[in-house]
Parts: structure tokens; sequence; C-alpha cells
């Protein structure tokens, strides 16, 4: 996990910026939030599936509760796993976090204008595009590389709804359920 993971995961969007579509650049971008956002979904999910509550059986329960929530956002999951976990996401990212989570909230606000069809207040061009791409990645592969040492999970494993063995996430299981 870790690296690999984020270059298999992002090959689809090194795909569009290596083509010669028109639109590669937009395309990129967006495809490379999706990720992002993804990624802070699936390490919420990973999380909470390891309280002893949860098991297989509560899988479909957990999946609808997400799915039939449409206020659940990015910048929730990333204050969801604070919660959760004692590391933080900032802990995860490292010293970069700042720089990034900052290129990152920009990067969601001009999605917002794309995706309804609105023009965005800096004008956008194809560079511009492709360098919040690039940093979307770079946050990607500093928390896949964080959450992976911390956790033994990166937030790309297809299954994010599986137990894990790493002695920090029992350490906070026992914390949060036994009062230690």
């Amino acid at each position: 996990m870790g690296t690999a993971s984020v270059t298999e995961e992002f090959s689809t969007v090194d795909l569009l910026l290596g083509s010669g579509a028109e639109t590669r650049a937009v395309d990129a971008f967006a495809l490379a939030l999706i990720k992002a956002e993804r990624q802070a979904r699936k390490l919420v999910t990973h999380l909470v599936y390891q309280f002893p509550t949860f098991g297989p059986a509560a899988v479909t329960a957990l999946r609808n509760t997400l799915a039939g929530n449409r206020n659940v956002y990015f910048v929730g999951f990333l204050a969801g796993f604070d919660a959760l976990y004692p590391q933080p996401i900032h802990a995860l990212v490292g010293n970069q976090h700042n720089r990034l989570r900052a290129r990152l909230d920009e990067a969601i606000d001009h999605r917002n204008k794309i995706f309804h069809g609105q023009l965005t207040t800096r004008s956008l061009n194809r560079q511009d595009l492709t360098e919040l791409a690039s940093d979307i990645k770079s946050w990607c592969t500093l928390l896949a590389e964080g959450s992976n040492n911390e956790l033994g999970y990166d937030g790309f494993g297809r299954n994010s709804f599986q137990k894990s063995d790493t002695e920090p996430l029992r350490a906070t299981e026992e914390a949060v359920w036994y009062g230690s």
C-alpha cells in the first residue's frame, strides 16, 4: 500500500493529462478531487469499522447511512477522522498540510463552480488546473503514506470495511470502548 496504490489510483488522472483531449486538464482536475474525497471517506469508514460494534453484518447499514445522507462532504470526513483518531490528519500529511489543504479548499470551490456551469473568479487555464491536480495528488500521497504507516490502511484499498490488526487501532478501540 502507500505510494504504489496512489500511483495506481491516479493512473487514470495521468492518462487524461497525457491525452490530447481539449478538456484533459479540467477532466483530470475533477477526477483527482473525486479521488481525494473518496480517500477521506474510506479512511473514516475504516476507522468506524474498527469499533467492536461493527462487523460484516453491519457493512450494508453503514453504507446505506452514508448513501442516505446528502450533507456529508470532504471537510466533514476530515473532521470525523480527527474526532475518531488521536493522530489528526495534519500530522499524517505532515509539514505540507497547510499549503495542500488550502489548495484542496481552493480546488473544491473551483470544482463547485465548474460543475454548476459557472465561471471561476480566477479564469483558470489548463496550467492552473494541472497544478491543482498535481497538488491534490501530493495531498493524497502524503496522506496515504501517513495513514498507511499509522493505520495500516492508506484510503485507497478497495475494501475499507475490514478489521485492522495494527496496534494503534487496537489501542484506540480499547481506550474508547473500555474507558482506558
